[in-house]
Parts: structure tokens; sequence; C-alpha cells
């Protein structure tokens, strides 16, 4: 039995994962709860924020995100790729950075107009 708090809704349920009866969720207040219980242990994924350096602007790093969550086994990776990046202003909201992390489809999208 494994404990995880709930992260889907302000609420912050506390739940109780049974691996060893088909990933059983129980002190769930909503369906979602069940979802992300099941996720935590069997496929955790995280939406991730950083920067990557930006040329010709104001600021010298634009925020970015992912644009939707990616295995938490790919982050150091996923982060490495920025690394790589150098964006020249100007950036809008929703630019697509990378268009694809490490092979997951999701991209890496600009967060603030710069």
């Amino acid at each position: 039995m494994t404990n995880v708090i709930c992260i889907v809704c302000p609420k912050g349920c506390h739940l109780q994962v049974d691996e060893n009866n088909d990933y059983a969720v129980t002190g769930f207040g909503c369906a979602r709860g069940i979802d992300y219980g099941k996720k935590e242990l069997q496929n955790p994924t995280r939406v991730i924020t950083s920067t990557v350096r930006l040329e010709g602007g104001i600021h010298r790093r634009c925020p970015v995100k992912t644009a939707a969550d990616i295995p938490k086994g790919m982050i150091p990776d996923a982060m490495g790729l920025l690394n790589t990046v150098q964006l020249k202003s100007p950036v809008k909201v929703g630019d697509v950075v990378v268009p694809d992390i490490c092979g997951t489809g999701v991209p890496w999208v600009a967060t603030r107009n710069m």
C-alpha cells in the first residue's frame, strides 16, 4: 500500500493505492483521484516549466513549459534539450520552442510575450 496526496484539485485527498490489488485506490473525493492514484504509481507524469536563452529582447531568458505532461523519467533529457535552444525576439505566448520533446509528441511552448 502506497500513500499519495492527490494534486488534481485543491482538496488534496490522501489516497491509498494498493499495488497488490490491481492498483485499487481508496481515500479519493472524486473519480479523478482514482485515475491520478493509479497513474502516479504506474506511469507518473509531470508538466515542466523552465526558461530558455533569448536573443534581442529586454530579458535574457524566456519562460517555457511543456504543453502537456511528460513521463517523469524523461525530465532530465527534456531539460537537457532546452540547453541547446536559443530564441530570437519577438516571441509570443504559445509559440512552439521545441516541437517534440524526446519523441513524446509534446512540445515546449513559450509562456510569455518577449
